[in-house]
């Protein structure tokens, strides 16, 4: 997994970094979108103790959420932990992840937060800057945000807010009736009523999309056997 030789090595390069890319975030649908027909979810794993981070990209058929393709990468965990700073551990594993494919995804679902975050740079936002991807953020906690619960049928949705500034940075969806809501946040080139109304089109039978679930046992997976490797 090659790291980028500029890429931030302390906190404040990398708060530095998002402060930078957040103005390119492109917050809206592109005009005359085209069609969504391959979507590719990623996702991450570690081992801390063993300064390992695997990454997965998984790329399906839209309509009919079978797997197309997948791809993994692996390597040295490249900046450490710090809250609002994970995508700098995370998206160099990703682009190699995604580089792996021999298709271009035309949307990429992540695995956590895109405009939902702090600087409003999460993953998703991150990752579509650098790439120029079409991407959003499915998470499974409502991070630092506010939300009242969604009704209890499938597909409603309540606002996810900034309690420092009453923005509404993306939105608590109910993607199974009863089951607690994820949150879904805009990444780039998206709006949060499309990527709302993707995230539904994705989750069609449990509560996460289909993307983030073939993406997470992916990785996971792969990082058993990088775990294994290590050993040997």
């Amino acid at each position: 997994m090659p790291i980028p030789a500029d890429w931030p090595t302390t906190e404040a390069e990398a708060r530095a970094a998002q402060e930078r890319l957040r103005p390119l975030v492109q917050a809206h649908d592109d005009p005359g979108h085209a069609a969504v027909r391959l979507v590719a979810g990623v996702d991450v794993a570690y081992d801390d103790d063993r300064d390992l981070v695997v990454a997965a990209a998984v790329l399906l058929d839209a309509d009919t959420l079978d797997v197309v393709e997948q791809a993994t990468a692996g390597g040295r965990i490249p900046f450490p932990y710090v809250p609002g700073l994970l995508a700098f551990r995370e998206v160099p594993a990703v682009l190699d992840a995604l580089a792996g494919l021999t298709r271009t995804p035309d949307l990429v679902v992540c695995d956590g937060y895109g405009l939902a975050h702090p600087r409003r740079l999460g993953l998703a936002s991150h990752l579509g800057v650098l790439t120029g991807l079409r991407t959003l953020g499915v998470a499974k906690t409502p991070f630092t945000f506010d939300h009242e619960a969604p009704d209890t049928p499938r597909g409603s949705t309540s606002p996810l807010t900034d309690p420092a500034t009453g923005e509404e940075v993306g939105r608590a969806v109910r993607t199974r009736p009863g089951v607690k809501p994820v949150f879904v946040s805009v990444g780039h080139r998206i709006g949060l009523d499309t990527a709302v109304a993707t995230t539904l089109h994705l989750a069609r039978r449990y509560r996460l999309p289909e993307t983030t679930r073939h993406a997470d046992h992916l990785c996971r997976g792969a990082l058993t056997a990088a775990q294994a490797a290590s050993t040997n």
